[in-house]
């Protein structure tokens, strides 16, 4: 069976990515594709490589141009989301649609947060309500593999596909929330952040002689908008709600693709008892990760005193993981690397969206990069 895909906000950079795979996944058709200023252009003057589908006219973004489709993904400025998705649901309610009402995917923030007020605090936009999450890694207290998150993607339509920073730090540090082994209460997260992830506004701090050679914080002392969903992560993992504190600050570097998150937080006593304390965390994370070529076909355990680069998992939708014990300071050091446009987002919007199908979960999703 082969499924149709309408994409709006498709000459962004993550609605360009998602074009990219799902252009070469076998199972899916590409529709109409939309925006809002750039509507009336052609799909390749905004996405050149996207050879294929250059003379793709780019039309107005609203539910009657998306009806008929199967998928529809949404990769629109955050609160652009909830809007549209009720004038779908008022489509599909009204037996305009087609067959049957689409599963719908959002790479925007929208529909992430189960906490209405931490939306109210971060956003300031009306609550929309949450959909499912779209991390099929995701932990659940008491898990030590991810399957709990995998049976609610396998039944649903509507899908939130999760914050790039969110998910590198989710990944380096979820298996030691889980099995207990770190202090939720005093985790720090620092990440190196590419350019691609402030998207393709002109801002005078994103051009190139301000940004070439210069590494740039931003959205420092606990405001920047993702905070509220890794925390929402920790506590779906088995993190006590009232006692998860993080420290995030995400750091702007000359790369226009990837992110190196590294997660440093105290080890329980779990750990301090235990003769060997690194291989009580890294059996941890290699219980929920799997070693190289086993257990999860995404997310890559690097062996023992081997650490992530951005370089290796550009143009993909892996992670690369590693975790090590600091005796000196009692910590455990945790660092991902991800393509923030890969599994940061159209990769995981597509990996979703297989398990929802009931595809093959990496159906169209790159497994390798393209270093150098």
């Amino acid at each position: 069976m082969t499924w149709t895909a309408a994409v709006a906000g498709a000459t962004g950079y993550a609605g360009g990515e998602v074009l990219r795979l799902l252009a070469a996944h076998p199972e899916i058709t590409i529709g109409t594709v939309t925006a809002n200023s750039s509507a009336g252009d052609e799909l390749g003057e905004h996405h050149p490589h996207l050879v294929p589908l250059a003379d793709r006219l780019v039309e107005p973004t609203d539910a009657a141009r998306l009806a008929g489709h199967d998928i529809v993904v949404l990769a629109l400025p955050h609160g652009a989301s909830g809007s549209l998705c009720a004038a779908i649901d008022e489509v599909v309610k009204a037996g305009e649609w087609g067959r049957r009402a689409p599963i719908v995917i959002d790479c925007g923030a929208d529909h992430r947060l189960t906490d209405a007020d931490a939306w109210a605090r971060y956003y300031g936009t009306p609550y929309a309500g949450a959909w499912t999450y779209g991390m099929p890694e995701l932990l659940h207290a008491d898990e030590t593999v991810a399957a709990a998150q995998r049976r609610k993607l396998r039944s649903t339509r509507r899908i939130a596909v999760p914050g790039c920073n969110v998910t590198a730090v989710t990944l380096a540090a979820q298996p030691g929330v889980a099995a207990g082994l770190i202090e939720t209460s005093q985790v720090t997260a620092v990440l190196a952040v590419g350019y691609s992830g402030a998207g393709k506004a002109l801002k005078p701090h994103l051009t190139a002689s301000e940004a070439l050679g210069s590494a740039r914080p931003y959205a420092v002392g606990g405001t920047h908008r993702h905070i509220p969903e890794i925390i929402q992560n920790f506590c779906r993992a088995g993190a006590d709600a009232g006692c998860v504190r993080l420290s995030f600050t995400p750091v702007l570097v000359p790369m226009s693709r990837g992110i190196l998150a590294t997660v440093t937080a105290p080890v329980t006593d779990v750990v301090l008892d235990s003769e060997h304390p690194d291989e009580v965390l890294r059996s941890a994370w290699r219980s929920t990760y799997g070693t190289l070529g086993e257990g999860e076909r995404l997310v890559n355990l690097l062996g023992e005193g081997s650490w992530p680069v951005t370089g290796t998992v550009v143009g993909s939708g892996l992670a690369a993981v590693q975790v090590a014990y600091d005796r000196d300071a009692g910590v455990a050091t945790m660092v991902c690397a991800i393509d923030n446009l890969g599994k940061g987002t159209a990769s995981a919007a597509v990996q979703s969206l297989n398990l929802s199908l009931g595809l093959p979960e990496t159906t169209g999703v790159a497994v390798e990069g393209v270093a150098p």
